[in-house]
């Protein structure tokens, strides 16, 4: 068997860790630059992420250490990934760091999902981003 596969991504944010935190944990805010859903920094709660035509994801809230660690199961029942947000605080920003992991590499769907992800992460983190710099 193949490794699952993991993304990884880290930005510099010229933003402190709470205003980053928000813009992760609050749903009104994370609807502006991924997806829309009941998203809250709550280990155990579960949570949909409408994700346009690949459907509605179940998520679980995995890891909550506020202004530092937000960990959740992402797509269970399909791809079985956990998604989980670092934050570290760098002069007066944040050095966000993404990691993606448990992707199935050996099913057509967790490698086609992997591939794709992999090359939408950092449009994604980008529009985040846009969000911290326009509010």
């Amino acid at each position: 068997m193949t490794e699952p596969g993991i993304i990884e991504l880290t930005r510099f944010l010229p933003h402190p860790p709470g205003r980053v935190w928000a813009a992760l944990t609050d749903p009104v805010n994370h609807a502006k630059w991924w997806a829309a859903g009941d998203v809250r920094a709550s280990v155990g709660h579960r949570f949909t992420l409408d994700m346009g035509p690949w459907g509605q994801q179940p998520c679980e809230v995995l890891a909550v250490e506020p202004a530092c660690l937000f960990a959740y199961a992402f797509a269970a029942g399909a791809l079985n990934t956990t998604i989980t947000w670092r934050l570290a605080p760098e002069g007066e920003g944040t050095r966000l760091t993404l990691e993606h992991k448990g992707f199935d590499l050996d099913a057509p769907l967790g490698k086609t999902a992997y591939q794709g992800m992999s090359r939408g992460w950092p449009g994604v983190v980008e529009r985040l981003e846009d969000v911290l710099a326009s509010s």
